[in-house]
């Protein structure tokens, strides 16, 4: 089954909720595990629409208790590790797709193309990749377009033409 990291701010615009949704959605419908912090905003939004859509959510808690997490993860990961929590989320999909976003964005962003693992961007950050060394973020401009390129990045690796 694929796993799908989701990163999001959790104080996104109304415009990053309705995508975050509609990317969870789309997800869901393709049968991938979604993954995320499991707190508000861009997670609460991915998690609701993959519930929708029929998936299945995991939310890495920042916190030591499970009741933490939003009503639509299915399952919660106490961790206790505050923003730490952050490799752990990026560390778990097999490709992420990155949603609008602040500092703690950036961070799974980071920590997920450092090891590999391909990242699509949803109006989020530029990054100059020349000082990525030919790492980047793959751009999408719809949720359409994000979860497809997440799904062929997942299935055949960075080296994926998308």
């Amino acid at each position: 089954m694929v796993q799908i990291a989701v990163f999001g701010a959790s104080n996104p615009s109304r415009n990053e909720i309705d995508l975050a949704e509609k990317v969870g959605y789309l997800l869901g419908k393709a049968g991938c595990v979604v993954i995320c912090g499991g707190l508000g905003g861009v997670m609460e939004a991915v998690c609701r629409g993959a519930k929708r859509g029929g998936g299945l959510t995991v939310g890495v808690l920042p916190g030591r208790f499970r009741r933490e997490a939003n009503r639509y993860v299915d399952v919660a990961v106490a961790t206790g590790m505050g923003e730490a929590r952050n490799v752990v989320v990026a560390f778990s999909g097999d490709a992420a797709i990155a949603i609008g976003g602040g500092l703690g964005t950036l961070t799974e962003i980071g920590h997920a193309l450092r090891n590999g693992i391909p990242v699509v961007g949803l109006r989020t950050w530029e990054l100059e990749e020349r000082r990525l060394m030919g790492v980047k973020i793959h751009r999408a401009d719809s949720a359409e377009e994000a979860v497809r390129k997440a799904l062929l990045l997942a299935e055949r690796g960075e080296e994926a033409q998308v």
